[in-house]
């Protein structure tokens, strides 16, 4: 591995409202799946390139941003970290723009609410250089999509929002690199400054379209998972994937024999559970307390309390408290939600 410092540009300024209740009074990033926030997730995926306190990392934050301030400081001490306030909803270069002083040299590009299971090491592996890339998945119906036209020598052709045909299969899925951060900084002026826009917003697609113009050399990353953490449904799909696939801790956790597991489960060690029936597919948090209760396909947030109930396919927030409830519940922090029988 290489000694040049990577940067890391996350744009999340974004207010989720897909994912209200829980962005009431978090942002997105900070929702929790398979015992840890999404941006957990996403940084584990950066590490795989280079330890993080060898990064610099940039994030573009708004509504609520300073709990991601605090979350890195709690979390990530070592990581240097810099963070530039989007009040202005213009798209998703407007917001990369405003970290332009860290852009220069290898520069990853990424969306926080997306995980997607790759090694990155060969990003700074002087063996194996690339001028850029671009992540991408095979899709059955690309027209949801942006996608990427390959050409005949491997190399991106073209970038094509939500296309009219299935021609293009390849979509891609929020994650750019750029050896040269400098060159990307310089096409996204470029854009900015001719008021290149699409749908009233400005796209990271317009301005590599721009540099591919010039003679890019973008190569296609192909991943077999793609896991999207933008919507209730979709956060509880990737927390079973997570939690199938390395994120689950039942094997370790010594309970009480009033406690079945299905597995897989995360448990936090500082959660309680009593007379229950947990799994499969369950996150708890810390400081949770479940009893007398049965509890599948749900995230459990820090702090919460289930008690008397049966609850599946739910999100419930931090510090919420659920008594004599069966079904399923989208709650944010501080709820308490208690069925009178």
């Amino acid at each position: 591995m290489s000694n040049r410092k990577l940067n890391v540009v996350i744009p999340m300024a974004g207010y989720g409202t897909r994912l209200r209740p829980h962005t009431w009074s978090k942002p997105k990033p900070l929702v929790s799946t398979a015992g840890k926030t999404v941006l957990d997730h996403v940084l584990d995926i950066i590490a795989t390139a280079a330890d993080l306190s060898e990064c610099r990392l940039a994030f573009i934050i708004g509504y609520l941003g300073d709990q991601i301030k605090e979350h890195m400081a709690d979390f990530y001490p070592d990581v240097e970290a810099y963070y530039y306030v989007q009040t202005e909803m213009l798209g998703q270069t407007h917001a990369i723009a405003m970290a332009r002083e860290v852009m220069e040299g290898p520069t990853l590009v990424l969306f926080s609410d997306t995980i997607v299971q790759d090694d990155m090491s060969f990003l700074l592996d002087p063996s194996h250089q690339e001028e850029s890339v671009i992540w991408v998945k095979q899709v059955e119906d690309p027209r949801r999509f942006g996608v990427v036209d390959v050409g005949d020598d491997g190399y991106i052709t073209n970038i094509i929002e939500k296309p009219d045909s299935m021609e293009n299969d390849l979509a891609v899925v929020g994650y750019y690199y750029f050896a040269n951060g400098e060159d990307f900084m310089a096409a996204i002026d470029s854009q900015l400054s001719d008021g290149i826009i699409t749908k009233g917003e400005y796209y990271i697609a317009d301005a590599i379209k721009l540099m591919l113009d010039k003679g890019l050399k973008m190569s296609p990353k192909e991943v077999d998972v793609w896991l999207d953490a933008g919507l209730p449904d979709a956060i509880l799909e990737t927390n079973q994937y997570m939690l199938t696939h390395g994120c689950a801790n039942h094997q370790q956790l010594t309970l009480g024999a009033d406690v079945k597991i299905n597995e897989p489960v995360f448990i936090h060690p500082a959660a309680e559970v009593h007379h229950a029936t947990i799994g499969p597919f369950v996150s708890i948090g810390a400081d949770c307390k479940i009893t007398d209760s049965i509890v599948q396909d749900t995230i459990i947030e820090t702090g919460a309390q289930i008690s008397h109930s049966e609850i599946r396919q739910s999100l419930i927030g931090e510090r919420s408290q659920v008594k004599h409830y069966q079904g399923k519940l989208y709650i944010g922090d501080d709820t308490t939600v208690e069925s009178q029988r």
